[in-house]
């Protein structure tokens, strides 16, 4: 006596999509820009401005955290000035190294295109690299 064993989908050459009509595979390659979203794009370009900076100037960079942030806190102290937050910094405190946060939503709202968004990113991280080393910047230019 034979038994059929069915094969599981995924042991399958071509699996099927959950109708059993046609094949389930991407709609694009992973490799093509479309694939690409704007948050990994973001995060690519912080990435590499980073690393550049490090190049530069290890002595600065390495000691720093970077992190990404959609928006600012939405609740500005009274004596704050209500303008547009791109990014902060905060100095080292209780074990806790340096850190640059950047705002996503506001950077990618300011820019319209790529290039923009690289200088803009560029500017925001030399700016906050000044002001945690109270030094002008130019110097990291």
């Amino acid at each position: 006596m034979v038994i059929y064993m069915p094969q599981t989908p995924w042991n399958q050459k071509v699996f099927r999509d959950r109708h059993g009509r046609g094949p389930r595979t991407p709609m694009f390659g992973t490799r093509l820009p479309r694939y690409r979203t704007k948050n990994g794009l973001f995060d690519d370009i912080i990435a590499s401005q980073v690393r550049q900076l490090s190049h530069r100037f290890p002595k600065y960079v390495t000691n720093i955290q970077f992190a990404v942030e959609d928006v600012p806190p939405s609740s500005p102290m009274p004596w704050e000035s209500n303008t547009i937050t791109f990014s902060q910094s905060f100095n080292k405190s209780h074990g806790i190294p340096a850190r640059i946060v950047l705002y996503r939503l506001p950077i990618q709202n300011h820019s319209e295109t790529r290039i923009e968004l690289q200088y803009l990113i560029h500017n925001e991280i030399i700016l906050q690299l000044a002001k945690l080393y109270d030094t002008d910047p130019s110097f990291f230019e």
